[in-house]
Formats: C-alpha cells, structure tokens, sequence
C-alpha cells in the first residue's frame, strides 16, 4: 500500500465531521475498511477514533459535566479486533425519528422512483431501505405497491432506453382517432399522479408526451433511437405535445400566468384575452386554471375542460 499523506488541522477536522454519521450509520465497520473509505493510513484511522472519546457536548458552563455528554466506543473491539462501534453517540440518538407511518410513506415513495425508467437503482434502493429501517421509531410496515395498468409499458420503454431503439404503440389522443406510433424514447416521469412518455414520434417528426393511459400494444423495434439524447419539452412548449387549448381570461390577468403564455397566440379585444397554445396533455391545464381561482377559463378541447371540472368537484368534496 502507498504511503498516505500526513493530515494537516483542516483535513482531520474535515475528516471528524464525517467520521461520525458515517460510524454511526455503519453500526460496526473495520478499521480497515474505514480507513481505506476515509482514505487514510491504518494509525491515522485509529487516532481519529480514539480523539472521539474526548469530543461531546458541552455543559452549560462550557465543558462537560458527565461521561455520557463525551462520544464512546467499544474498546475491547477495537483493540481486540480492529472493529469501531460507538457505544455513545450523545445527541445524535435525540434527532427526531420517523414513526413506522412515515418511514412506510417514504418506502412507497422509494418503490415508485425505482419504477421510474433510469433511476431506479437496486444497491442504492437497499442503502436507503437500511437507513430508513435505522431512523425510524419502529420497524416500517412491508410496503407493496398495487401494480398499475401503465406498469408493463412502463416497463417496456425501460427496456427501449437500456437496448437504444425506438418503440411502436397504438395512441388514442382525446377526441382523435387512434394513430400508430414509432417513438425514440427520452424520458418517462410521473406528473399528478399520470405517467407520461416524452420522446423523438417519428410521424410527427418532433417532440412529443404521450400519456401512457392512452398507449395500447406497445412493442420493441430494431430501429436505433437517434434522438434519445434530445431535450424532453415542458408541458407549454411548442413541441409539447399534439393537444391545442383555448383559454380565456381578463387582460389584466396575463402577468399571473407568466411561462404559461411564452409560446402562446394571443388575441385581446374588449379587456378579454384568448391564448392558443399547444399542451403536452390535457390534464396538465387543470393545475392552470384551478390555482387562479376562477380568473382563468378554459375553452378547449372539450377533455381538458371536463378534466379541469372533474378535478375541482374532488376538491371541493374535501369540504362537504
């Protein structure tokens, strides 16, 4: 092994900040392997650990005032077989823990980002499993979650993504007939609870979304993705998407919609403005005109005008 650089104050002062969430996190580690992580000599390691017993929590006249204010570890293992584990860890154990509920929460949350094409993660997935077991009050409850009806196209574009070549699919826009689509895959997300596709459509020969509700007999082809690489458009692009809304509002009104008009054709007459714009789905012009609170109408298509009603009859059955 090469000989390691000797540390200067700010290097082990640096270093001791990390030392202990990192012990305390690993419960029982080598020093070895602590050493080689932190990447510091066999001695350097030790002396770190050893200089913990001295560090704590000051009392109220600046120094400490019982033994269990100071950091300790288990001697015997240390010296007997090389192993760190700190027996206290003072205030570190008083952090606020989640309750089983909340780490359950969070777990679901972790499947449903593993599901999510390129970020799901296995070695990570169970990092973060452990470490949300360790910082809950009591043991999470098993988490499963119910498989949804876009899970196997979902899953398909994954394989897309990993293989490089594009996918075909059956789409059915709203009020449109169904079309065949060849589409180079970029990015599939979820946005209010829907998933959605953003990728090259080879028949349109643009950027796309496609709302994987509507996608029907996905299937692998053999033609390579080029486009893969693109940026996926936002919601109000010009390439958004293939549904064009109508949306009305007072003129004044316009500043408060900001980004949402950048792209738009606008027409004013009589203090009422009317923006035409293309959307990447119809969903998405319900947080728009819900979050204006009646300042904002939309006009069409017909689906997003159902879409923004449906969303706030469920709001306002929260109240009844």
């Amino acid at each position: 092994m090469s000989a390691r650089r000797p540390l200067v104050a700010t290097d082990r002062a640096a270093l001791m900040l990390q030392l202990v969430p990192y012990l305390v996190g690993k419960g029982e580690v080598s020093l070895a392997e602590a050493a080689d992580e932190f990447d510091v000599s066999l001695e350097q390691m030790r002396s770190m650990v050893e200089k913990l017993t001295v560090i704590g929590l000051p009392g109220d006249r600046g120094y400490w005032q019982m033994a269990n204010d100071l950091f300790d570890i288990d001697w015997d293992l240390l010296d007997e077989r090389d192993l760190i584990v700190i027996t206290n860890s003072v205030g570190l154990e008083r952090s606020p823990k989640l309750t089983a509920r909340e780490a359950a929460a969070l777990l679901a949350g972790l499947q449903l980002a593993r599901s999510i094409p390129g970020v799901g993660d296995t070695d990570l997935y169970a990092g973060l499993l452990a470490k949300l077991a360790r910082g809950a009050s009591g043991m999470p409850a098993e988490v499963i979650l119910a498989p949804e009806p876009v899970d196997a196209v979902r899953d398909l574009v994954a394989d897309a993504l990993r293989r490089g070549v594009a996918v075909s699919f059956t789409y059915k826009a709203p009020d449109a007939a169904p079309t065949t689509r060849t589409v180079d895959p970029v990015k599939v997300h979820i946005a209010s609870g829907q998933w959605y596709l953003q990728g090259w459509c080879h028949l349109r020969e643009a950027m796309r979304t496609f709302h994987l509700d509507r996608v029907s007999d996905p299937e692998l082809t053999g033609i390579p993705s080029t486009h893969a690489g693109e940026q996926a458009p936002d919601w109000f692009d010009t390439d958004a998407g293939e549904v064009v809304a109508r949306i009305r509002f007072a003129e004044e009104v316009a500043p408060l919609l900001g980004d949402y008009l950048d792209r738009a054709t606008l027409v004013t007459s009589d203090g009422v403005t009317i923006a035409t714009m293309r959307v990447a789905d119809e969903l998405s012009l319900r947080r728009l005109a819900t979050r204006r609170g009646g300042a904002v109408e939309v006009l069409e298509p017909a689906a997003a005008r159902r879409a923004v009603a449906e969303w706030a009859d469920a709001g306002l059955a929260q109240y009844r």
